[in-house]
């Protein structure tokens, strides 16, 4: 029997992760220098995984309501209002962001509906919006990886409906300015468009908030939050989203016949999450910022992260491309990601810091000297 006939077209489009090949790369290497995984390198706070733990003792392990435990959607709801105080979206628990990405998409686009983001881009976009039937629209943003509204302006036709945002940003750790956002929303408002803003490093910021069009055009904004990567817990599957309440009453008619709720466990553990400190976190992950910031300088063109982390250099001049450059690192035990991965031009690589300080300094090493 030829499986592939079975094969939908539209996922047979879509090509396997590029970072899921590194993966693959890596278990062939013996202890390799790893700065490809987008996963934090601190475990879960203990009084965090206590809570998930008394929640399984406590038989907390059946479905919730579709929306999520109510205690954790009014917590989220406080929180948003605090943060705010001019918004009053409604929330669903998802997930993950991804999660709540692909119920956006699927709540929101039509065949043929185009979805504008700016290149670099996380892998997600570029797949998911053609496996629902739309149209990616990439626009490149600027030198410094900030949008340019000029660019996505002139980018908006009469299919557009979606703008998606990341900031910070994976892959290039670049935190949005102000004036970007509010540009952005006044172009959705003006076009009749709905933001979707992917938040998911949102507590990981180290040169202060990073804007969100929910500031600017609240009305306008599908927010999309997690808590994998700001408490070490990305296998939880821990996300939300918050925004316009007809909205997200389709996505969670959607995640009826999907996902049907996010693991119960963990959403009992979110409640102790929020009420757990991680500012010694965020001033490690700063102290790591600065610590590539100060290894790469001089040797490499990149523009400084202010959030998440990642770091996206330049490629050498000496190599043809990002993955050339990914290809000798490989060879020399140092695991990074290919720029091409993110974004339409093979010309940069993205590094993680999520890791030991030590094994940070020895890869920039390694890679300072295939630069030279």
């Amino acid at each position: 029997m030829n499986a592939s006939h079975f094969i939908a077209e539209k996922v047979a489009a879509v090509d396997v992760s590029g970072i899921r090949r590194i993966f693959d790369r890596a278990a062939t290497l013996k202890n390799p220098m790893d700065l490809s995984i987008g996963q934090p390198d601190f475990d879960v706070p203990a009084p965090i995984k206590e809570a998930a733990i008394e929640a399984i003792r406590a038989g907390y392990s059946g479905y919730t309501p579709t929306r999520g435990v109510p205690a954790l959607c009014d917590r989220l709801c406080a929180k948003l209002a605090e943060e705010f105080p001019d918004w009053d979206p409604t929330v669903m628990v998802t997930c993950g962001v991804s999660g709540g990405l692909v119920l956006s998409l699927m709540a929101c686009v039509n065949p043929g509906d185009e979805v504008i983001y700016g290149d670099p881009y996380f892998v997600s976009y570029k797949s998911l919006t053609p496996l629902l039937g739309g149209r990616s629209v990439i626009v490149d943003l600027d030198d410094g990886f900030q949008p340019d509204p000029d660019r996505f302006a002139a980018a908006i036709t009469p299919k557009t409906k979606l703008i998606v945002l990341n900031s910070p940003s994976n892959p290039t750790g670049v935190v949005y300015e102000a004036d970007r956002v509010r540009a952005i929303a006044e172009l959705a408002r003006k076009h009749d468009l709905l933001i979707v803003t992917d938040e998911i490093y949102d507590l990981l910021c180290y040169d202060g908030r990073s804007p969100s069009p929910a500031d600017f055009a609240p009305e306008r904004t599908l927010l999309l939050r997690g808590f994998g990567k700001s408490y070490g817990m990305t296998g939880w599957r821990m996300g939300f989203a918050a925004g316009p309440a007809e909205i997200l009453t389709s996505m969670m008619k959607i995640q009826q016949y999907t996902f049907v709720c996010a693991p119960h466990m963990a959403q009992r553990a979110v409640l102790t999450a929020m009420d757990t400190d991680m500012s010694a976190t965020v001033n490690a992950y700063r102290a790591k910022r600065n610590l590539m910031v100060g290894e790469l300088e001089g040797t490499f063109e990149f523009v400084r992260p202010s959030g998440g982390f990642y770091v996206f250099p330049k490629a050498p001049a000496k190599y043809a491309s990002g993955t050339a450059f990914v290809e000798a690192a490989i060879k020399n035990n140092v695991m990074i990601i290919p720029g091409g991965v993110f974004s339409e031009r093979d010309t940069h690589v993205r590094i993680s810091y999520a890791a030991d300080n030590e094994i940070l300094e020895k890869a920039c090493d390694v890679l300072r000297s295939l630069a030279g």
